[in-house]
This record gives C-alpha cells, sequence and structure tokens, in this order.
C-alpha cells in the first residue's frame, strides 16, 4: 500500500477528475457532501472551505495504490474501511470527505477527496503529512495483510513513465545493480559506468578530501546515489565494493593498496582500491568493519593521503 499526496486550491479540477467515468470510478464512500451530481459535491465541499479563509488550499487529494497481487481480496468495502482507518491516522477526521475506487489501471487504488477546513471551521494541519503517511501505509499493510513489495523498483511499470529524467533514473538503476557486483574498487566501477555513459562525480565537504556523497549523470540528467535508491548511497555502495574485494582475496588491510587516479581525470578521485573509502570520510551510514578497519590503520601509524 502507498500513498500520494496533493493540496490544492479549488476542488473542481480534483472532483472532475475523481469523477471521470472513463475511469470506471465507483463512489465508496463519503461523508457531509451531497452527492446529487458534481456541481453538487463541488460547491458542498467549497461552501465549507469558505467559513476558513486562512486555508490557502483547503483540498486534500490522496491516492491509496494496492499491489495487483491484492486484487481479488479488496473489494469496494474493504477498500474504503482501510481508508477510514488512513484518515483518521493521519488526523483527518470531523470533516467532508468522498473516495472514489479507479479501474483504469492493473492495480486496485482509490482517491481521497477531503476537506482540510474541518465542521467546525479548524483547519486540519498537514505538518509532516508524507513522513507520517509512509509510516501509515506500513502500518495498514501489515494490518490487513496486504502484500508487501520486496523492492518498489522492480515492480514499477517502466514503460508507463513519462518523464525522461524518471526513465533515465531507472536506466542508470538497473545498470548500477548489475554493475556493481562485479566491481571490487571505486575506479572499476566509475569504469564500468563509464561504458554506459553514467558519469560519477564525488561531492566534497568544501574544500576538503572529505567525500560526503556520490552523484551519477546520464544524458545531462544527474541524481545523488540515494536518490536513484538507497542502496546506492556511497557508504553503501563502498561497503559492497570492500566486500567484493575481501571476496576475492585482494585486499590486504596492514598495508592497504593506494590508486593512484588523479582527482581530475575521468576516473574521478584518489581512493583505496581495496579499503574504498577516505580515512577522513564521515557519514552516519559507515559500517562498523570499516570503523574497526580505520582504527586500526590509525593505530599503526598508517596515513592515507587523498
Amino acid at each position: 500500500m502507498m500513498a500520494k499526496i496533493v493540496k490544492a486550491k479549488s476542488f473542481q479540477g480534483v472532483i472532475n477528475y475523481v469523477l471521470d467515468k472513463n475511469k470506471g470510478t465507483q463512489i465508496i464512500d463519503s461523508n457531509g457532501l451531497r452527492l446529487k451530481d458534481k456541481a453538487s459535491i463541488i460547491n458542498s465541499f467549497e461552501l465549507q472551505a469558505s467559513m476558513n479563509n486562512h486555508v490557502s488550499k483547503p483540498v486534500y487529494h490522496i491516492s491509496l495504490g494496492f499491489s495487483a497481487q491484492d486484487k481479488e481480496k479488496l473489494s469496494n468495502e474493504l477498500m474504503a474501511r482501510i481508508a477510514r482507518d488512513y484518515m483518521e491516522l493521519m488526523r483527518i477526521i470531523d470533516t467532508q470527505y468522498i473516495i472514489g475506487r479507479h479501474f483504469d489501471k492493473e492495480h486496485p487504488h482509490i482517491h481521497l477527496v477531503c476537506n482540510r477546513t474541518s465542521n467546525n471551521s479548524k483547519v486540519i494541519s498537514d505538518s509532516n503529512d508524507r513522513l507520517r503517511s509512509e509510516k501509515i501505509c506500513k502500518e495498514l499493510t501489515v494490518k490487513y495483510g496486504l502484500y508487501f513489495a520486496n523492492n518498489g523498483k522492480e515492480n514499477v511499470k517502466e514503460n508507463r513513465l513519462r518523464k525522461q529524467s524518471d526513465k533515465t533514473k531507472y536506466e542508470i538503476y538497473h545498470v548500477l545493480k548489475s554493475t556493481l557486483p562485479q566491481c571490487n574498487n571505486w575506479a572499476a566501477l566509475k569504469q564500468k559506468l563509464h561504458e554506459s555513459g553514467i558519469i560519477t562525480t564525488f561531492r566534497y565537504n568544501g574544500n576538503t578530501n572529505k567525500i560526503q556523497g556520490v552523484s551519477f549523470t546520464k544524458d545531462n540528467y544527474s541524481f545523488n546515489g540515494s536518490k536513484i535508491d538507497r542502496q546506492f548511497s556511497f557508504s553503501k555502495i563502498d561497503s559492497v565494493l570492500c566486500l567484493n574485494s575481501k571476496q576475492l582475496d585482494q585486499c590486504n588491510y596492514q598495508s592497504p593498496i593506494i590508486s593512484s587516479i588523479s582527482r581530475n581525470s575521468p576516473a574521478g578521485v584518489f581512493v583505496p582500491d581495496c579499503f574504498g573509502i577516505s580515512p577522513e570520510y564521515s557519514d552516519d551510514d559507515e559500517t562498523e568493519d570499516n570503523k574497526k578497519r580505520r582504527k586500526k590503520l590509525n593505530n599503526n601509524n598508517q596515513q592515507i593521503n587523498l
């Protein structure tokens, strides 16, 4: 179960979209609205929204999507119950709403339209709503025994992606996923990615050699590693490279081999071939193994200069 939250100023456009007949819309639940026709629904929302002029975006449009594997079990009644639980946990209570189910895609999904001006004219807070929503979706997925995807990116219908930037991001994702297991140091990884048209760039702390992150660029679109996927942050890639090196018996921790790659060369940055991390690098995600190795090197007065 996943949620997408959008806030808007006008109810008209949102209601016209949610109740679009071309999407096979079924109204599965509502509260506090006149349901005679679209105009009545819109007027009901707008009348209550006018009770508080301090809410610049009174429209809460939330789409809840479910896995296609849950299609058989998700009746209208169950989806309405899940939606009500979601709204209650999000503290979207004591207000108008309408829930429409669409049938224009393979996976089951519903659209909630809620009024952020409550029945007593108070504002329904949107503070940290996306973070709260993500946590609540996970809780409800467990509560109702819904399908948990192992990797959301593996289930994305890439042929439906409209933006070229999104398509490029997924191209980089697939190349990284297939290439990383073949490499045991940053130089090798950067060269492999370069052969696929992907440029790797390290981010530094000011004018120092302390590496803070990594980004990947293809076709003029650039993404931080963690934005492509959490497993592709600098520290996590670095851990994989060191593990690969250890498995290949090429990592000598007592006398680490130092790469002599120029920082301005196509390959990119000075890094230890097997250790894969600067002793000056600081990151909350640094593994305990790397910390122990770095401490051991310092105790032996072995300096690695980037």
